[in-house]
């Protein structure tokens, strides 16, 4: 049975997440303990809300530390995947993890286009992946943010919004899904799965 911990620290969608990895036969683990971070076999960072509040948390729990230290697999959904970059333009500036390159920014679509892009969105593959094993561009994923993430060599799919919003990224070991992929149907169930197969 695959490991995996999941961070609680008041700022994510944590039951979801939980419980869809359980339905593909994963033992969770809900944590703030950083202690827990760090014997972790993978590692995933939910996040619902504002940037700004979500790093607070972080920081009051020890966590942000453990979160950029951690060596193995590591997943951020929705705004997990935005904390994994330098910064953010949320709340007049906000530094995030650092762990990508680059700065996230306020989705803007166009006039015709609600803000918060709140939806189904087709994915487009840029670059394969273990985590995208068996994705195609056919696959549909359900977003539900107010900003981006800039597009960019850590690219591995994109979705078009009245623009390009990087769906899914990558750098080393760490990877992020903008959307939610426990609320994504199949494309989302897959992606969980090959997270857990990745090598620990």
């Amino acid at each position: 049975m695959k490991s995996v911990t999941v961070l609680t620290y008041g700022a994510g969608n944590v039951a979801s997440v939980q419980f869809a990895l359980e339905r593909l036969g994963a033992a969770v683990r809900l944590t703030s303990d950083p202690d827990d971070v760090s014997e972790a076999e993978r590692l995933i960072l939910p996040g619902v809300g504002q940037a700004g509040y979500a790093m607070r948390r972080l920081d009051a729990l020890g966590l942000t530390e453990a979160i950029r230290a951690f060596p193995r697999p590591l997943l951020g959904v929705c705004l997990g995947q935005q904390l994994l970059f330098n910064d953010s333009d949320e709340g007049g500036g906000t530094p995030l993890l650092g762990l990508i390159p680059g700065r996230v920014a306020r989705l803007e679509p166009g006039p015709t286009l609600p803000v918060p892009h709140m939806g189904w969105s087709r994915l487009e593959v840029a670059q394969a992946d273990p985590l995208l094993d068996g994705v195609g561009d056919d696959a549909w994923a359900y977003f539900v943010h107010g900003f981006v993430c800039p597009d960019g060599p850590a690219t591995l799919a994109r979705a078009d919004y009245g623009g390009v919003v990087p769906a899914v990224v990558r750098q080393a070991n760490r990877w992020g899904c903008q959307f939610h992929p426990e609320r994504s149907a199949k494309a989302g169930a897959r992606i969980l799965k090959n997270f857990l197969e990745l090598d620990a």
